[in-house]
Parts: C-alpha cells; sequence; structure tokens
C-alpha cells in the first residue's frame, strides 16, 4: 500500500498523522503519531478541533523499505479514565516491555498523562486503569538514561493547560504571565523503575540564554510552548521543542537531565499549518529529525502528516537549521 518514504513527504497517505515520537526497536524505525481525524469543525486557541480518537504505530525497516501501518494500537474507549483528546504520545523499552504514554482530558476535562503496556513496539497496548498520579498537561516525552533512569518531560501552553498549574494545583482561569517574567518551561519527573508511575512531584525545566538568564514569556521566538523532546549526543543533552506562536522547533543544551539549559538555536523553521511537533532519533550512525505539517490537506490545521529529513551537526556541537520546503522556498 505504501511506498518508501521520501525526505520533507508524507510517511503516509491514507490518515492523518502528527507529533512523530520516532524510536529505533530491534533495529527497525517504530514512529507513535497522534492520529488526526478527518473532520471540517471549528477551530479555536483551546484545541478543540484535535479530536484524536486513537493511535497508529507506524514502522519501517530502513527509508528504502515501505512504511507499514500497523492499524490501531489504543483506542480511548479502552482508557477508563479517559473522556477525549489522545493527543500527542511517546514510547519507551524497558522491563522486557514496551510503554505508550500518552495525553488526554479526564472526566472532569483536565488533561493527565496515561501509560498503557505492550510485549511488542507496534502493539497493541493495554491501558492502565488510571492516569499517572501527580501527572497533568500534554506531550509526554519519555527519555531512558544510559544509566537506566528514565525521565518524563511533559507540558504544553493553552489548550495544553500547563499555565493552570503554576500554584501546583488546578486553577481553570489562572493570572496571565507577564511579557518579562520568566517563560514556563516544561516540566520534568523521574519514573519509577515500573515506568507506571512518576518519583515525587514534577519539576519545572529551566531554558536560560547564554548569560544564565532566563528566557522570557515575551520571547516568543525562544520561549517553550509545547512538544519536548531530549535526546543526547555526544554526552549532550539537547531539549528541543515548539514556540508555538512563532512555529518553530528551537533547542537549548545541558550536561544535566534536569536542566537548566542553555538555548542554542533553531532547528527547523515553520511549517504548512499553525503546530510543530517533533521527534529526533539516531539511525545506522545518522540523524534524524521526524516531524510534521499540514500539507497533505492543503493547509488544514487539524488535518496534517508526518515526514522526516536527515539532522546535521555541525563539529561544535550545534544542530543546523532545517529548511522543511528545500524545493519550495514560496511555502516557507
Amino acid at each position: 500500500m505504501n511506498q518508501a518514504p521520501k525526505p520533507n513527504q508524507p510517511l503516509v497517505t491514507h490518515i492523518y498523522t502528527a507529533d512523530p515520537s520516532a524510536h529505533v526497536f530491534n533495529g527497525r524505525i517504530y514512529v507513535y503519531p497522534s492520529h488526526d481525524l478527518d473532520h471540517d469543525g471549528e477551530s479555536n486557541d483551546n484545541g478543540d478541533q484535535y479530536r484524536m480518537e486513537d493511535y497508529h504505530v507506524l514502522s519501517l525497516d530502513d527509508f528504502d523499505s515501505p512504511v507499514v501501518d500497523h492499524g490501531e494500537a489504543l483506542h480511548i474507549r479502552d482508557v477508563p479514565w479517559a473522556s477525549k483528546q489522545m493527543w500527542a504520545p511517546d514510547a519507551a523499552y524497558k522491563n522486557g516491555k514496551y510503554y505508550l504514554f500518552f495525553p488526554a482530558r479526564d472526566r472532569e476535562g483536565i488533561f493527565r498523562i496515561g501509560v498503557a503496556t505492550g510485549i511488542s513496539p507496534e502493539g497493541p497496548f493495554r491501558a492502565e486503569p488510571n492516569f499517572m498520579e501527580g501527572s497533568f498537561s500534554i506531550d509526554p516525552a519519555v527519555l531512558v538514561d544510559d544509566d537506566g533512569r528514565s525521565y518524563m518531560y511533559f507540558g504544553g501552553l493553552w489548550g495544553g493547560q500547563l499555565e493552570k498549574w503554576r500554584t501546583g494545583e488546578f486553577r481553570p482561569d489562572p493570572e496571565e504571565l507577564a511579557p518579562d517574567a520568566p517563560a514556563l518551561g516544561p516540566r520534568v519527573a523521574l519514573l519509577n523503575d515500573d515506568m507506571l508511575s512518576l518519583q515525587g512531584t514534577p519539576q519545572e525545566v529551566e531554558i536560560v540564554d547564554e548569560d544564565g538568564s532566563p528566557i522570557l514569556a515575551g520571547d516568543e521566538d525562544r520561549r517553550y510552548f509545547e512538544g519536548p523532546w531530549v535526546h543526547k549526543h555526544d554526552g549532550l543533552y539537547y531539549l528541543s521543542y515548539s514556540t508555538g506562536t512563532t512555529h518553530k522547533l528551537v533547542y537549548a543544551v545541558s550536561r544535566d537531565p534536569l536542566g537548566p539549559y542553555t538555548f542554542k538555536g533553531t532547528i527547523l523553521t515553520p511549517v504548512i499549518g499553525w503546530t510543530t511537533h517533533h521527534s529526533i532519533v539516531r539511525f545506522r550512525d545518522k540523524w534524524y529529525l521526524f516531524y510534521h505539517d499540514s500539507s497533505l490537506s492543503g493547509g488544514v490545521n487539524h488535518k496534517r502528516c508526518v515526514k522526516y529529513t536527515e539532522l546535521h551537526y555541525d563539529e561544535d556541537g550545534t544542530i543546523r537549521t532545517i529548511d522543511p520546503y528545500p524545493e519550495d522556498h514560496t511555502n516557507a
């Protein structure tokens, strides 16, 4: 059904996909995207147009092989605590099991993060009966570090509700953050060895400039908005994320997985569509960026498609900025 993927082209076209989390398991590339529904409902800043209900897992032997859609791996009807909106997921392997981490609204409309387990990377996955205690907001991304410790990064502004948790409790109508105040950072929590629960209270990840000063809330070209991803390269931890309103993927680096992270630059310039969300993975000694845009639907924000392109580091460890439309600059 599917041909071998091409750089900067949709991995699949038979369904709408977004928010790709890419991993290498058993020598194959597995991509865990969200699954956009094909509907023509109204869009708003709360993200009500993103009505996703299930997850499909995609895989490929290499970039010369067809992409396989393994079908439905988890549906919201099989998640007892969730009411709607299964947004960007991630996956991890540990203890001989595969874990699928995902956000959804609970019965009170509050975003929480759940986890499901499976014996195969393509699923199916069986959800735990309750969300992870102490979890909130969206966009979980899990790093299993070289020492076996596992960290879950998460959080997103606006529809992702992160600003509603500034006091440590959910506040439906929080005060707006002043532009000259430090920006909100993503949250991070250590996972217990069972990968099903959090160790203690999640803490904020600080993102600073080269002088060590916090990135400010009004600095929309650099401040955190959503979609965290952490990977390691040459001993450094790279935290990459979306700037939201300015539609870029940017990154910061640290020697410590908990931060603080020092802002470095832009990974991906704006794509077609409002959202931008990604992952970075190493495969056969090369690095790849997986991302999405709305090109498959002609620019509809909630009908997106997952793509990939090669990612390059300079000798000093900086990531070269990527143009998602190298052959058609009129789209950018």
